[in-house]
């Protein structure tokens, strides 16, 4: 038995008719708690050409307390910096992350920066949610033979609380996932099915910013060390790629992760190489994060909606999103927003179970 399961809730966004921003899709949103309790969503919107921007949004409950949509309310982030345009005119910021991070006492959203050297992590800061001022890219130390700072990365997200890195300084932690050439889907589709894992290369990693007592923490020009490779492709449901989802937040069993992983279609063909995007949790230890104390050996929700099938890119749900609903008296209760077909946006729901089993089997 999976110990977590998703349940749909809804399709609780999608393009806005004759909105040009969204003419390419609504997909892949952050969303957090406010200051005022209201949870806001900040979705990837994809104009013409797939110009991408991140929105603004608060969403709405109906009378069950389950969410049903969503209010548009302007702009978060658009391409304005050189490392979030290209030379050809195009331009992203993309599949935003939000932690309240407590050290530095802001909402910090990570997004993806489109720009002239292909996807790489970007950082911004807000006080309230609706302003926010940009950080620049996340810098890393080096990691022999691993260069992160000259590889395209994505998927990055921030733990809310200040954590012991492996080397026991009291640090701020990052999950991100460096994505080397030969470890995209594109290239891992044409291996066999019993090729050998590239740990280094096809990994969510943890690196960590470690804090100096006595200063104030700042994140603009912060390096980021101490790489930990956390995870990487293990079960069949996601043996072409794995990567990190919503960003962490802390259960009673440890810090709960909500990822994605990738397999091959069940019509994927050389000529048409096809993928399956689903959703899977793991569960980290809450004081030792490197540390995996529980990994779905089964994906938690895959695509079979018609939304989730059929899209700008078909067969995906791409969880980016929790909210722990102690608004309503449920803690136990998580909602996961999630991208669906690369062109709108779902929400599920699941209980955290009061146990989890002793072991997870690692193949």
């Amino acid at each position: 038995m999976i110990p977590f399961k998703l349940n749909r809730i809804c399709t609780i966004m999608e393009p806005e008719a004759g909105n040009e921003y969204e003419v390419e899709g609504v997909l892949n949103p952050a969303v957090t708690r406010g200051p005022d309790g209201e949870l806001y969503i900040f979705p990837r919107l994809v104009a013409k050409d797939n110009y991408s921007r991140i929105g603004i949004g608060k969403v709405k409950f109906n009378a069950d307390g389950d969410p049903f949509e969503v209010e548009r309310l302007g702009i978060a982030l658009e391409p304005e910096m050189d490392y979030e345009k290209r030379p050809d005119g195009g331009g992203g910021c993309e599949d935003p992350r939000i932690s309240y991070v407590k050290s530095v006492e802001n909402y910090i959203m990570t997004y993806t920066a489109y720009g002239p050297d292909g996807p790489r992590i970007a950082m911004a800061k807000s006080k309230d949610l609706l302003s926010w001022e940009r950080l620049g890219l996340v810098c890393f130390s080096l990691y022999k033979p691993l260069d992160f700072n000259n590889v395209d990365d994505k998927d990055a997200s921030f733990f809310p609380t200040d954590l012991p890195s492996p080397h026991n300084h009291t640090s701020i932690a990052m999950l991100h996932r460096p994505l080397f050439p030969e470890s995209i889907p594109e290239k891992t589709v044409k291996l066999d099915d019993n090729r050998s894992i590239d740990q280094h290369r096809e990994s969510i990693w943890i690196s960590y910013f470690n804090l100096k007592e006595g200063q104030e923490t700042c994140l603009e020009h912060a390096q980021f060390t101490s790489h930990y490779r956390l995870a990487q492709p293990v079960y069949p449901w996601e043996k072409l790629k794995i990567g990190a989802g919503a960003p962490p937040i802390l259960t009673k069993h440890g810090w709960l992760m909500i990822y994605h992983g990738v397999r091959k279609h069940n019509d994927c063909t050389e000529d048409q190489p096809r993928y399956t995007y689903s959703a899977g949790v793991m569960v980290l230890s809450e004081n030792s994060p490197q540390e995996i104390i529980y990994r779905s050996p089964e994906p938690i929700l895959v695509p079979e909606l018609e939304d989730e099938t059929i899209g700008i890119v078909g067969n995906v749900v791409f969880p980016t999103g929790t909210d722990r609903r102690d608004d309503i008296g449920q803690p136990e209760r998580i909602d996961v927003y999630y991208g669906m077909a690369d062109n709108r946006i779902g929400v599920a729901k699941m209980t955290i179970p009061d146990v989890l089993p002793k072991y997870w089997k690692s193949l």
